[in-house]
């Protein structure tokens, strides 16, 4: 059976109901049964069946999120804390956003069950401060819970206490990486703290705190409403369940396509509708600008994190970005590597430094400049930055360079043979992966 014949929609099941972010409308599609639920089992229980549910870090790493939940010292003293990530800055993605903008509640009981799970009574949602509608849009809906006696004292009469609130972020791409988002929330600058010690033992205000991101807790009230057997029923033996794909760039349909792990790019695409008229796929990212790119050769690897892995890229956050072949792979990496420029938060020097000079060098070579030795200075400063960074950052802005010369060499060779790039489509002409004019 394809797994097109198999999607559900879960995360995405309201997303058309006539104003589907009020609470009135959430739970007439059953919303909150799974956190009454949940308020009257053991949190030990919760826990477990997070774990046997095999669900995994939504926001890029894919860390399990029940064994995340499980590193909290619960002898220790100090408040526990639960900080959703919702900071979400990588290029090419957008499923939170619109996840928070259609099911906010979603969310809302996915920080109840999680917060009461690990014992916290304090819950944070960290959303990226140019995202005004959707800050706006998760306020309302966290008033309404509040209302209603979802938030607040003794929950659903649980005795449970749990206090909310939405903390609109700077715009810092850095404040996605999860010590950066905690310095933000306690009010310091958004840079990456040195670990150990590490968030589940001392993460805001020096208290144990879970980090995890919007989807990986949208995801926590199905797997107890329905069991952990069913959500691990979807997706591929390592990689559970179901997420969200975003594709953007030169396909009929762009949009946001929830569908099992391990589905694949050519399946998504025909869902999507095909890439746009009278052209083919020559590039794409599976997990936005900071995940190696892809080309048309791995249109059937599944998108898990195991199958991804296998080819060199990672799943990261879904983010597809689909590229045609009018697109100059040079000139955008050019643009993905001046973004990581821009938005390196200048605390390590690999990275304040390093993305600095790729952008100078692949500059030079967009614009026909320097010579085919230049490839391997790209490369060498690329091997200076990976794994000596602070955070991931410095990793990222190195992923689209090396991949894309790994398929893409005689590209940038055409730029120095040209004198500049050789695309031009209003002329029609456009550079094959095989290094000649067409």
């Amino acid at each position: 059976m394809s797994t097109i014949d198999t999607l559900t929609p879960v995360l995405t099941d309201t997303w058309d109901a006539e104003r589907s972010w009020q609470l009135e409308t959430y739970e007439a599609h059953g919303g909150y049964r799974a956190a009454r639920t949940a308020l009257g089992m053991d949190q030990d229980a919760i826990i477990a069946a997070v774990k046997d549910s095999g669900l995994r870090g939504r926001g890029g790493a894919g860390f399990p999120t029940g064994m995340k939940w499980g590193f909290i010292p619960q002898d220790n003293p100090k408040p526990k804390y639960l900080v959703v990530n919702a900071d979400e800055s990588e290029p090419g993605t957008c499923k939170d956003t619109p996840l928070m903008m259609a099911s906010p509640h979603l969310l809302l009981e996915g920080v109840i069950i999680s917060s009461y799970a690990i014992r916290a009574n304090r819950a944070f949602i960290y959303v990226r401060g140019e995202i005004l509608h959707v800050i706006r849009r998760m306020q309302a809906a966290v008033a309404e819970a509040y209302e209603k006696g979802y938030l607040g004292k003794d929950i659903f009469g649980s005795g449970y206490e749990l206090e909310v609130v939405v903390h609109a972020g700077a715009g810092a791409y850095i404040c996605g990486e999860e010590t950066a988002l905690l310095e933000g929330l306690e009010g310091r600058r958004g840079q990456p703290r040195l670990r150990p010690p590490f968030p589940a033992v001392a993460g805001l205000y020096a208290s144990p705190t879970v980090i995890n991101n919007v989807e990986s807790i949208a995801s926590v009230p199905s797997i107890i409403e329905h069991g952990a057997d069913w959500f691990a029923s979807m997706g591929t033996e390592k990689s559970k369940g179901y997420g969200i794909f975003s594709l953007s760039g030169h396909v009929t349909r762009p949009g946001q396509y929830e569908a099992p792990l391990g589905i694949t790019l050519r399946e998504l695409i025909d869902l999507a509708g095909g890439i746009r008229e009278g052209h083919q796929l020559k590039f794409w990212t599976p997990g936005g600008s900071s995940t190696p790119l892809l080309t048309d050769e791995h249109l059937d690897v599944p998108l898990d994190f195991e199958g991804v892995a296998g080819v060199g890229s990672m799943l990261g956050t879904r983010a597809l970005q689909l590229f045609d072949e009018t697109t100059c792979v040079v000139r955008a990496v050019l643009r993905w590597t001046e973004f990581y420029k821009h938005e390196s938060c200048g605390k390590c020097t690999p990275c304040r430094e390093g993305t600095w000079w790729l952008v100078q060098t692949l500059a030079a070579l967009e614009r026909g400049e320097g010579s085919e030795a230049d490839l391997d200075l790209l490369l060498d400063q690329c091997d200076n930055i990976l794994g000596r960074s602070f955070c991931a950052l410095g990793d990222g802005a190195t992923s689209p360079i090396s991949s894309s010369i790994q398929y893409f060499r005689e590209e940038y060779l055409a730029h120095l043979t040209h004198g500049g790039c050789p695309f031009d489509p209003a002329a029609s002409t456009v550079f094959a992966r095989e290094g000649a004019l067409a």
